[in-house]
C-alpha cells in the first residue's frame, strides 16, 4: 500500500468513525440525520488530505488561519466544497478570505463587518457571516478566543443586516475554557440555542448553529446544533508547527 492510499484508508475509517457518532447523537435527540451537517477543520493539513476527503464525500471544509487557507483553497479550486472560515479574523486578512470562503463564522466586531463588506463587493461575491458568541465575554465584552458577549448579538446581527454583500446566517461558540460554562459543554450549547431562538425571532432565515468539535460533537447535537467542526477525529492529531 502506498502512502496516498494508506493515508486514504486512515480519512475514510475515521470519517466513517465520526459518521457513526453523528448518527448515533441525531438518534438519541430524535433528530433526523440530514439536520446536521459535518464541517471538516483541515487546518496544518495538505490539500492533498481535501481532495481526499472530497472523494470520500465532504463538502464543507473549514480553516483557522488565511496563510494556510488561502493556498488550500487556490489548489483546491477546482472542486465543489464550501469553504468556512472558523478563526479570529484580522481586518487585513479580510480580503484574502473573502475571495474563497463561503461562510465566515467568526464574525465579532463591527469594524470586521465593515472590511468583510466591503471585501464582499470588491469581489461581487455573497457572504454568509455568523456570529461568534463568546460566552466566556469579560469585562470588556469578548472571549478569550474571540467573540461578542451575548448582549452584543443584536448590534453585530442589525449590522450584518444593513451591509451589502453579507447576508446573517446565525450563531456560532466555542465551548470556553473558563467562566461559568467551562467543562459545561452542554450547558454552554443549550445556551447558544436559547440566544439562537430570541435572534430567529426577528430573522427566520438565520438558522445555522455552529457548534461542537472532536470531543463534544454528542452535546452539540443534543442541544440542536446544524453544523459540527470536527478536525482531530477526522484528521488525526495535527503536527505541531514551528
Amino acid at each position: 500500500m502506498t502512502d496516498a492510499e494508506g493515508r486514504r484508508a486512515e480519512l475514510a475509517a475515521n470519517l466513517a468513525r465520526v459518521e457513526e457518532r453523528i448518527a448515533a447523537a441525531c438518534a438519541a435527540a430524535g433528530r433526523p440525520r440530514e439536520d446536521v451537517t459535518l464541517i471538516v477543520v483541515t487546518k496544518t493539513y495538505p490539500a492533498g488530505d481535501v481532495r481526499i476527503l472530497h472523494e470520500l464525500g465532504v463538502r464543507h471544509v473549514a480553516e483557522n488561519r488565511d496563510q494556510d487557507a488561502a493556498p488550500k483553497a487556490a489548489a483546491c479550486a477546482d472542486l465543489d466544497l464550501t469553504w468556512h472560515f472558523v478563526g479570529q479574523l484580522q481586518t487585513n486578512k479580510v480580503r484574502s478570505v473573502a475571495g474563497y470562503a463561503q461562510v465566515v463564522q467568526s464574525v465579532d466586531r463591527l469594524r470586521l463587518v465593515s472590511a468583510l463588506s466591503a471585501a464582499a463587493a470588491r469581489t461581487g461575491r455573497e457572504l454568509d457571516c455568523l456570529i461568534q458568541v463568546a460566552l466566556d465575554a469579560d469585562a470588556t465584552g469578548r472571549g478569550a478566543r474571540g467573540g461578542v458577549a451575548p448582549e452584543g448579538i443584536a448590534e453585530l446581527a442589525a449590522a450584518v443586516d444593513d451591509a451589502p454583500g453579507l447576508r446573517l446566517g446565525g450563531l456560532m461558540t466555542v465551548a470556553p475554557l473558563a467562566g461559568p460554562y467551562a467543562g459545561r459543554q452542554r450547558a454552554a450549547f443549550d445556551r447558544l440555542m436559547e440566544l439562537s431562538s430570541r435572534l430567529r425571532a426577528t430573522r427566520p432565515a438565520a438558522t445555522m448553529v455552529s457548534a461542537g468539535m472532536s470531543a463534544d460533537l454528542e452535546d452539540a447535537v443534543a442541544a440542536g446544533a446544524t453544523h459540527v467542526r470536527i478536525g482531530t477525529a477526522v484528521l488525526g492529531v495535527r503536527p505541531r508547527l514551528g
